[in-house]
């Protein structure tokens, strides 16, 4: 185990963050084992990290479809697997979640403490794409949930043309996550907040999460 010491938005933030470590050989040998995502390519070294430290896993022992879209189950099971895949206490039931699925105890973990919630009805839309603005809003509670600041200390949206696009909910998760360096901008300038997030995306944002390759 080791401790992570990270700043998040600009502000120094004593965060401490347990996370079981891997080592990286095979992201220090420049390759790994997806024949899909390559040395040289934009998400390598994130895919590598998620990979190796048991965040994310492979679509197959040699794919990880960095294009393919990630799923909330998907993402709230990260989350769980960071921080140590903790029990729930049953308190909360999804009728869409399948008792033994691969994500009924981080679903049940993530709701328990307001990390997610769900669409209504008795529902949580596992398999449902995470969107870009979801995705900002589940981190930005995680942040909240281990008891530490996440607050913008300024307007960083202002400068997406599609701004007005972003749910109320999201509006001060985005605000974070841009300030954070977490997430970006698109190829062509928008925000994009209900667009589906890809994998690799979210091994990237994961990976900056976790690392802050920003040395802040």
């Amino acid at each position: 185990m080791t401790q992570i010491r990270r700043r998040l938005c600009g502000i120094a933030l004593a965060v401490t963050m347990i996370v079981t470590m891997i080592p990286t050989t095979a992201m220090a040998a420049g390759s790994g084992p997806f024949t899909d995502v390559k040395a040289g390519d934009w998400c390598f070294d994130a895919v590598q990290y998620v990979y190796e430290n048991g965040l994310m896993n492979g679509t197959s022992s040699t794919q990880f479809s960095p294009n393919r879209v990630t799923s909330r189950g998907m993402i709230v099971t990260i989350l769980h697997r960071l921080d140590g895949t903790p029990a729930a206490g049953g308190l909360y039931r999804f009728e869409d979640v399948a008792a033994g699925s691969y994500c009924e105890d981080a679903v049940a973990w993530g709701a328990e403490n307001g990390i997610v919630g769900g669409y209504g009805n008795g529902k949580f839309g596992p398999g449902s794409p995470i969107t870009r603005e979801q995705l900002a809003a589940i981190l930005y509670r995680y942040v909240g949930y281990k008891g530490l600041s996440a607050e913008a200390a300024e307007d960083n949206l202002a400068g997406f043309p599609d701004v007005a696009r972003v749910s109320g909910y999201a509006v001060s998760a985005l605000n974070w996550a841009v300030g954070a360096g977490l997430i970006n901008g698109t190829a062509d300038g928008t925000l994009n907040p209900q667009g589906s997030a890809t994998r690799a995306q979210v091994a990237v944002i994961l990976y900056r999460f976790c690392v802050n390759i920003y040395g802040i």
